[in-house]
């Protein structure tokens, strides 16, 4: 095996790659300094294969997809922003039943504001604790070349002012839950360190948000907005074991705990698949507690069908992975609103 290439004197050092890795997935998207400059495969191991090449060499690399160079672009891409889909669809459908059709503009206006407000505060919380694992890491290496780490600070303090902001303007007790809920999904980002069960803090941290608008709404709690967050917490935590397959060396050899690491990689997917039945059997239960017409009945099956796509896609390489995360999971919620608001509203 030969010896990495030296990086140049001045040379930002960059990350080896898989030659089908770049192209498809937004963490690699680091932009260069140097116009031009792109990674190489080196043959060697990701954590030691560093390498410069400039355009023109013919590379398995060059068609890589470039990412906004703009300040607003680098920090969507931080924020993961289109995984936005993923969370909001659930709060829209919970207010949706719960006003019994249109909230008011103003109810609805405040639970989009707190849900951006929360997710971006998450994120941003979850990029500075991983900050200098996610540079070790091969597949997020990036990430910390999107947004200077004083100004992810700086955006989270503004990101928690705002949702506090907006959720004491809703009611008293959205107001008096919000510091529990910040503490919540703030506190996702650390169980790596001390727990296996780290996939089903994350699904609790999205399943705050049908819970959050339900409140927002009516001023209270019923069993329908838990019995969804508890198909919430299933459907994420099923989805974020496929995912954290994509970890499983970096992760054994870091020490970061995940299910992945404890079960191995089979039984992993085998639990994904069960949590994902499990989450079938809630939306069938939250529509019977919601009093739900035969519309939302008729698109359960189109959600039974977009969560056995993404397992029939876990063996892809990363690429393939990535595209099915994103693609049937925001499917599932997408279908999630518009069969509620099919329901609810014509």
């Amino acid at each position: 095996m030969r010896a990495a290439p030296v990086a140049l004197s001045g040379e930002r050092r960059l990350p080896a790659c898989r030659f089908g890795q770049l192209a498809e997935t937004g963490d690699f998207g680091a932009e260069f300094r140097i116009r031009g400059a792109k990674m190489l495969w080196t043959g060697l191991p990701a954590t030691t294969g560093w390498q410069r090449v400039f355009s023109g060499t013919n590379t398995p690399c060059e068609n890589m997809r470039p990412f906004g160079t703009g300040p607003i672009g680098r920090f969507l891409r931080l924020i993961r922003f289109s995984h936005t889909i993923f969370a909001l669809p659930f709060a829209l459908a919970a207010l949706i039943v719960a006003a019994n059709g249109w909230p008011s503009p103003r109810i609805l206006l405040l639970v989009i504001v707190c849900m951006v407000f929360a997710r971006t505060a998450a994120m941003l919380f979850n990029r500075l604790v991983d900050w200098s694992l996610d540079q070790r890491n091969p597949r997020t290496a990036s990430r910390h070349l999107l947004v200077p780490k004083l100004s992810a600070v700086v955006l989270l303090i503004l990101s928690c002012a705002g949702f506090l902001l907006a959720a004491c303007a809703i009611n008293r007790l959205t107001c008096i839950l919000a510091p529990v809920a910040l503490a919540l999904i703030f506190f996702y980002s650390v169980t790596k360190r001390f727990t296996s069960a780290t996939h089903f803090f994350l699904g609790l941290a999205l399943a705050i948000a049908p819970v959050g608008a339900w409140i927002a709404q009516t001023g209270h709690l019923d069993i329908a907005p838990i019995v969804l967050a508890a198909g919430v917490i299933c459907w994420v935590a099923g989805f974020d074991l496929i995912y954290a397959t994509q970890d499983y060396d970096f992760d054994r050899r870091e020490g970061i705990r995940s299910l992945v690491v404890k079960l191995g990689i089979t039984r992993s997917l085998r639990l994904a698949q069960l949590l994902h039945l499990l989450t079938f059997f809630a939306l069938i239960a939250f529509g019977f507690v919601a009093k739900l017409g035969a519309l939302y009945y008729w698109s359960l099956p189109l959600i039974a069908a977009a969560l056995v796509y993404e397992h029939r896609t876990e063996k892809r390489d990363l690429a393939g992975i990535n595209r099915a995360f994103f693609q049937s999971n925001a499917f599932v919620s997408a279908v999630f609103l518009l069969a509620v608001c099919v329901d609810r509203l014509i």
